[in-house]
């Protein structure tokens, strides 16, 4: 973490922090442990903020100045520092005299002739706690925001909190209408900024860290019951055997388009297939699927699932989902309410992660100090019924053998990144299943001995690749020692995209296709770069880096390694992107689609029930207004999903999340 004093020299052109100013400590959580600060100091009406906090190597490392007036609005705003990913701020909003305001942030900034209450972009907490401030003072808790939006404020409930720093009353606030989910912020009894918190992550005032978990329980409550009214809203479900008619069924298996069939659903399952226009039986609900093309469910094989990620991802046409590391005590709670019915989701698949204890460390699922304990935690995992184990950064090399040999021994699958200091061939070696990452599988081919993995520096390293030669000794290995162990490879290509070749103040070549239909604060957001690139030049090596990596990518397919579909996103619209990124791989749409579907269900050891639209299998599948087999991009294009039998028409849906849909929806019979 770097001085605070060097931060706040960034902004000491814009204002100075006085003498004398009242200082506030909030410290940053994840999961209970502290990994950054918040630090205030107010002088008046004169914010001197730090925002710095590190996880996983990463973080935010944020210098901001915000002045308010005497009713606690911002009337100028200065931010400066490194992004989560390293890319630099440079964002600043003012009044400009005339009732307007004049903005510069990553998106392109803009000017208004109001003077609406300014969120930043790449600002701290500060800001978030301040438009609570002033909405709740508002008399009806509704204020326009900028760049767009309308914040709305509702007081969900009230908790005394004891500590050695004095007993205080907490209030905690829902804050809707600035994302496509809400936000909890924690004022006390004087109406001042207590914190902000989510099920896994929270900014606390300093001396309250003990009622952590509390505080993150309750805001996954609330998250749970919005999500479970949407549940009993839009899903539909029927005691009756259920024809969806004439629709054209995309053969995973032999990748071809069928003639217009009827499909037939009951008890979750797939019970009768024939050409369209068959009898009908007693009793039986009718959708018609007005010529649509049927698809099975798709596989989302990289994913850390949320409750929100858990329904977009059914209504993208996702069903089933390898979760590859969660924390899984709120992973637990989730798919406990999945399965019940109480919200939607996909089919989970796990993967136990397992991390070594660093200062770099990534604090999700089980942290280890030792071959014993890594060991330990796979036999854990095993116990529990997990798929497989992830292995992550900080491992040390023994530690991986070690809980490799015992997966093994135990049936479990093996994926994960490459401990620092090693590579991908010594991993394939002990027996990965797997390596994720395509920038991990590459690494080794550029590190120089004793360069650290663990920070951001591996994704700036990837500047390196260009001058690999990717028919070169180094590069052989690798793919000849995968072909002979069967290793598989999951590269995130999506992720490197955006990191690679994104630039601020335009969408990035993924978003293009969605972005328009995404709300306001979501289309900002498309238009930052993630990656820093603080020179046009620098920008130019990591573009070059992203043909390699395709090159790379290519070549690997044509040799005969399964690539996975996976994003590290949150998947929906952005693994549609991913698939539309392995068209351009060597494979065909249809090829494209059967990897998304049967391949996975097979390499998972699923595909008895799921992967293709057969007699007797899951009703997992959705209905596309269009033909993917022609164009990936009109994937996006759904107009009913089914989940075991349990349908929805995304239609109705998305726009609880502020999402324009993207096809009209197949209309669905009263229940």
């Amino acid at each position: 973490m770097i001085r605070k004093s060097m931060l706040l020299a960034a902004t000491a052109a814009f204002l100075s922090s006085a003498a004398g100013a009242q200082e506030s400590e909030y410290r940053v959580l994840s999961t209970g442990t502290v990994i950054g600060a918040l630090e205030v100091d107010r002088d008046g009406n004169t914010y001197d903020i730090v925002w710095d906090y590190k996880q996983n190597g990463r973080g935010p490392t944020v210098a901001e100045v915000i002045r308010v007036d005497d009713a606690g609005r911002p009337v100028e705003v200065k931010i400066g520092g490194r992004t989560t990913f390293g890319n630099l701020i440079d964002e600043w909003y003012r009044l400009d005299g005339n009732g307007g305001a004049t903005w510069q942030d990553a998106a392109g900034g803009g000017s208004t002739d109001t003077d609406a209450f300014y969120v930043s972009q790449s600002g701290s907490p500060m800001d978030l706690a301040l438009l609570t401030e002033a909405l709740l003072r508002d008399d009806d808790g509704r204020i326009d925001t900028l760049p767009s939006g309308t914040a709305v404020l509702t007081p969900r409930d009230t908790v005394d909190l004891a500590s050695d720093a004095g007993d205080v009353s907490v209030t905690i606030y829902e804050v809707a209408g600035l994302d496509t989910s809400p936000s909890y912020v924690l004022l006390d009894s004087d109406g001042k900024f207590f914190g902000t918190a989510s099920p896994s992550f929270a900014v606390l005032r300093a001396g309250y860290e003990a009622h952590d978990q509390v505080l993150r329980d309750m805001t996954e409550l609330y998250s749970a019951e919005r999500l479970a009214e949407l549940q009993a809203t839009y899903a539909h479900t029927y005691d009756a055997p259920v024809r969806i008619a004439n629709v054209r069924i995309f053969d995973s298996v032999s990748k071809t388009v069928g003639e217009p069939s009827d499909v037939v659903v009951y008890d979750g399952r797939i019970t009768m297939i024939e050409p369209a226009g068959g009898a009908p039986v007693d009793g039986e609900v009718r959708i018609e699927g007005e010529g649509t093309m049927m698809i099975p469910g798709m596989y989302e094989m990289h994913a850390h699932l949320g409750r929100e990620s858990a329904l977009t991802n059914v209504l993208a046409g996702i069903t089933s989902m390898r979760d590859i590391g969660n924390r899984n005590e709120v992973l637990d709670k989730l798919l406990e309410r999945i399965e019940a019915g109480e919200l939607a989701g996909p089919r989970v698949t796990r993967f136990g992660f397992i991390e070594g204890e660093s200062p770099f460390s990534s604090r999700t699922g089980v942290l280890v100090t030792s071959a014993e304990e890594a060991v330990d935690a796979t036999r854990m995992y095993a116990a529990k019924g997990f798929h497989g184990i992830k292995l992550y950064n900080s491992m040390k090399p023994e530690w991986n053998a070690a809980a490799i040999a015992e997966a093994k021994k135990l049936g479990l699958m093996v994926a994960g990144h490459v401990p620092a200091f090693s590579t991908a061939d010594a991993m394939i070696e002990m027996g990965y299943s797997e390596v994720t990452h395509v920038n991990q599988l590459m690494l080794g081919w550029v590190l120089n001995e004793g360069e650290d993995t663990r920070t951001l520096f591996r994704f700036t390293a990837m500047k390196r690749f260009p001058s690999l030669d990717l028919y070169g000794d180094q590069v052989n290995a690798t793919i000849d020692a995968m072909l002979a162990n069967g290793v598989a490879h999951e590269p995130t290509l999506g992720i490197h995209e955006i990191g690679l070749t994104a630039k601020d103040g335009e969408y990035h070549a993924g978003a293009v296709s969605y972005a328009d239909n995404m709300p306001p604060s979501v289309q900002r957001s498309l238009k930052q770069a993630l990656f820093g690139a603080d020179t046009a030049e620098e920008r130019q090596q990591y573009v070059d880096a992203y043909a390699t990596i395709k090159d790379t990518l290519r070549r690997m397919h044509k040799s005969g390694i399964l690539l996975i579909p996976g994003t590290d996103t949150g998947g929906a619209l952005t693994y549609h992107r991913e698939l539309e990124l392995f068209g351009q791989l060597g494979m065909s749409n249809e090829e494209v689609l059967a990897r998304a579907t049967i391949d996975m269900a097979r390499y998972l050891g699923q595909d008895e029930d799921l992967g293709s639209i057969e007699r007797g299998k899951l009703a997992d599948f959705f209905l596309v207004r269009g033909d993917p087999t022609e164009d990936l991009g009109q994937l996006k294009q759904i107009g009913l999903v089914s989940r075991g039998g349990t349908f929805y028409a995304p239609a109705e849906v998305l726009p609880s999340f502020g999402i324009t849909p993207f096809a009209e929806a197949i209309v669905l019979p009263e229940q």
